[in-house]
């Protein structure tokens, strides 16, 4: 997909070979260029952050793959908003990720976990590959007041299965 003033942003869609039914939709284009801080005057050409998304589920339990123009909309957040994509952050797309799905937004975990980072010739950053975690809307108003990190403890400590494309919002109690 190309979006007006951006360079094209790809969704790959693959199995991801474990033999759960996962499938992993990842970004191709968001690191062509670097993250800059949407404060500065001029935006670096070759230094800077680079990120490439990655969005694991569970597959045919839900019409995911209509998953594909939301991924490639904040993929394109970096050049269109002047967002730097990090570990931490929430994205909100502003509907459901797919067709009745219960996400709107996703949390953005640390990297290093599915796919090692890339390195690039110096003086360029590696380009980071960061899993994108579904969060409802319950979830992200949570994750706002208590940080990322709590909202992650508790899905760890709740047992929440992150890829099942229909879970129900963890409880927040």
């Amino acid at each position: 997909m190309t979006f007006l003033g951006t360079d094209r942003v790809e969704v790959l869609r693959f199995p991801a070979g474990d033999g759960d039914g996962v499938v992993r939709y990842a970004t191709l284009g968001m690191s062509a260029q670097p993250m800059s801080d949407p404060t500065a005057v001029l935006a670096d050409p070759v230094k800077g952050p680079r990120a490439e998304l990655i969005l694991s589920v569970r597959g045919g339990l839900a019409d995911t793959d209509k998953v594909l123009r939301p991924l490639a909309v904040l993929a394109a957040s970096p050049q269109v908003e002047g967002v730097v994509v990090m570990p931490g952050a929430s994205l909100d797309v502003g509907g459901p990720l797919w067709p009745g799905a219960p996400f709107t937004a996703v949390l953005v975990a640390e990297p290093g976990g599915l796919v090692p980072d890339l390195e690039l010739p110096d003086p360029m950053d590696p380009v980071r590959f960061l899993p994108l975690l579904p969060m409802t809307p319950n979830e992200a108003a949570w994750k706002r007041v208590h940080g990322a990190q709590a909202l992650q403890e508790r899905w760890l400590n709740r047992g929440t299965d992150l890829r099942d494309p229909l879970r129900a919002t963890v409880a927040l109690d």
